[in-house]
């Protein structure tokens, strides 16, 4: 199967529906989507969307606390973007009908999240990336030009082999047929890579594919020892970790330990709302002193509020056999984002030429060392629309446009077959215990020694042709990312934001104030 566009995007989430909305009118535009179009990152947002919309709010406040909350690494001309762009394209989303929670008077309902100094974040109940993906779908998949192929997973980027530009991409559908769709340019919008770790709020198809395909194509990649852990997944076991958003905290809900104490003062002076990675830390060292479980108590709001304005999560631990407002809610941190990804500059533009990226893929230097709560769906919202301007206007000044060089290349074979490398669990496993919210030489070198002897064994395999099939290529997307934030987690001899190393403990501006890229 060979499929034709001006512009391929991959996925559905935020940044992709974004990009398709701009690119309308500037070419054929073919959205490829791994499962279900709605099944990505976006739709599982629930805390909100964050900008300066309101009264004594401005983008300067937002830009000192998202910079804060990156530790020191944040890219500040990423940062200008962001919030100067974001409420222009926030009121862009109420003018296309996104219905986001208002008070009796009909203003907008804002929220305050953990390390945010004013109301500004916007939701809509506790599903605001679903109402969101709602809005953009119903905009873009509306619009002359646009076609979507469903159920097709992207396995690897087709290059020119002269110049090494992007040319587009092989996929692979459910049945295990191989496709490949040729365009002018290629934006990955694949959304995170949850699924690298054991304990994870993201969907199961969040397993990394843009970085590892783009990696593979030879695309820079930065910043991956940063991962956030979100401190509050629902901890059940036998039940989904379910994520409780920070919005739950900024309402009044309270961590405590197994005594019902409050516990987060002892810990960080910003308390309940400090940014995720102390809170998830401080978590950790309580329940190691205590020998007993986190807790989430709302005991002190009114029930009839919680179950209304948190829905979604009220349902969830019902589910779960717990009542939100009346329990206490057993919690614990699981891996949410990565700060790191594909290096692109404002415009969503990659290393390689032709090939763009926007979104948790994407790695724009925006969120630094630690992304501030609610700040994801904007960075989709406002990278994914630049990253489509630049793809429609480089094909109105004339680039390159869609063709199969006689030297492109990319993985092509049409069989199905395994790759018998670790498994994804071993993987996970792995990860989680060596990589995750404390790190030391001694656990990264073990893990390296793992990680390095099964990437040898698959690239050898993906030299040689060797035929995977989905799941092979889900295993091969895993290892390759766990790897990579491997690499970076031991090189990086310090702790700063997602990044704790218990060797290095300290945060060291003289040595490690910098961003650091690798490529094939």
């Amino acid at each position: 199967m060979e499929l034709r566009a001006d512009f391929v995007i991959i996925g559905s989430g935020i940044a992709a529906l974004r990009a398709a909305a701009e690119l309308s009118g500037a070419g054929d535009i073919l959205i490829l989507t791994k499962a279900e179009p709605r099944e990505g990152n976006t739709g599982y947002a629930q805390g909100g969307i964050a900008a300066a919309v309101g009264p004594g709010d401005t983008p300067e406040l937002h830009a000192a606390d998202t910079i804060a909350a990156g530790d020191g690494l944040c890219d500040e001309r990423a940062v200008r973007v962001l919030v100067e762009e974001g409420p222009r394209y926030v009121r862009e989303l109420m003018a296309w009908g996104a219905r986001f929670d208002r008070g009796p008077d009909g203003e907008l309902a804002l929220a305050i999240e953990g390390a945010h100094s004013a109301r500004r974040v916007l939701h809509a109940h506790d599903a605001t990336g679903r109402e969101i993906g709602r809005v953009l779908w119903e905009r873009a998949s509306g619009l002359p030009g646009v076609t979507t192929h469903d159920h097709a997973r992207a396995i690897d980027l087709v290059l020119d082999g002269e110049d090494g530009r992007s040319l587009g991409v092989r996929f692979m559908t459910d049945d295990g047929a191989v496709g490949v769709a040729i365009a002018g340019s290629v934006l990955l919008a694949t959304g995170g890579a949850g699924q690298v770790y054991r304990e994870t709020t993201n969907p199961s198809v969040a397993t990394g594919d843009g970085v590892a395909m783009a990696y593979r194509a030879g695309a820079a990649v930065a910043d991956l020892e940063f991962v956030q852990f979100h401190p509050t997944a629902l901890d059940v076991p036998g039940q989904p970790r379910f994520l409780l958003s920070e919005a739950l905290r900024g309402e009044g809900a309270r961590l405590v330990n197994a005594d019902g104490e409050r516990f987060m003062e002892r810990y960080d002076p910003a308390g309940d709302l400090a940014s995720r990675d102390r809170v998830s830390r401080a978590m950790a060292r309580e329940a190691a002193r205590t020998g007993q479980p986190i807790f989430l108590s709302l005991e002190a709001l009114d029930p009839d509020y919680v179950h209304e304005r948190f829905p979604l999560i009220s349902d969830a631990c019902r589910r779960a056999g717990l009542d939100l407002a009346r329990d206490r809610i057993p919690v614990g941190p699981a891996a949410h984002y990565v700060m790191g990804g594909v290096q692109t500059d404002l415009d969503g533009r990659t290393s390689v030429p032709g090939l763009f990226a926007a979104g948790e893929v994407a790695c724009t230097g925006v969120h630094g060392a630690n992304r501030l709560a609610s700040n994801s769906l904007l960075e989709g919202l406002v990278f994914g629309a630049r990253a489509g301007l630049a793809m429609g206007l480089d094909r109105a000044k004339g680039t390159r446009s869609a063709r199969r060089g006689k030297g492109a290349k990319g993985a092509t074979s049409t069989k199905s077959g395994r790759a018998d490398t670790l498994s994804p669990s071993d993987i996970q496993q792995l990860m989680w215990r060596e990589m995750g919210l404390f790190r030391d030489r001694a656990g990264l070198e073990r893990a390296l020694g793992v990680l390095d002897s099964a990437w040898s064994a698959l690239d050898a395999r993906l030299r040689d042709g060797e035929p995977f099939d989905g799941s092979g290529w889900e295993t091969a997307s895993i290892l390759t990312v766990g790897r990579l934030i491997a690499r970076a987690a031991l090189r990086r001899e310090e702790s700063r934001g997602g990044h704790y190393r218990s060797d290095f403990p300290e945060r060291d501006d003289i040595h490690w104030k910098r961003r650091i890229a690798e490529r094939l």
